[in-house]
């Protein structure tokens, strides 16, 4: 059922833009190729990568007008040796991407690595959504 819901939400990006279709589809195929054990889902609008046992939600893409945004759900733990991870928030932070060249320019390899690590070594809290 999930791999579904991804395939319909990577078929209405690419009916609307190619380009981003196309980096969407390397963020995900270079998320999926991390390793054994990753798990994706449709959930608020983008696509979330788990990984871990529990699984722990260590990214997620979301494509927006203009963008590709790369989150990770615990980035404010991870080092930001690039000086490329944007927000303030307690947890949460991203990376936009607008093209493929941005990719590697912006160390997204290494970031999500990170990611992966931090959400395979602690164990998080849930988030409380506020209201």
């Amino acid at each position: 059922m999930f791999t579904e819901r991804v395939n319909s939400l990577l078929a209405e990006i690419r009916q609307h833009d190619e380009a981003r279709y196309q980096l969407v589809k390397a963020l995900r195929e270079m998320v999926l190729g991390l390793g054994k054990g990753l798990s994706e889902e449709f959930k608020f609008g983008g696509i979330h990568f788990s990984a871990g046992q529990p699984a722990q939600v260590f990214c997620g893409l979301t494509s927006c007008a203009k963008h590709v945004e790369l989150d990770f759900d615990h980035g404010a733990a991870l080092a930001d040796h690039f000086g490329q991870l944007e927000g303030t928030g307690p947890q949460r932070r991203h990376i936009k991407l607008a093209s493929l060249d941005e990719v590697a320019d912006k160390h997204v390899l290494d970031y999500l690595k990170l990611a992966l690590q931090e959400a395979n070594t602690k164990q998080h809290k849930p988030f409380k959504k506020h209201h």
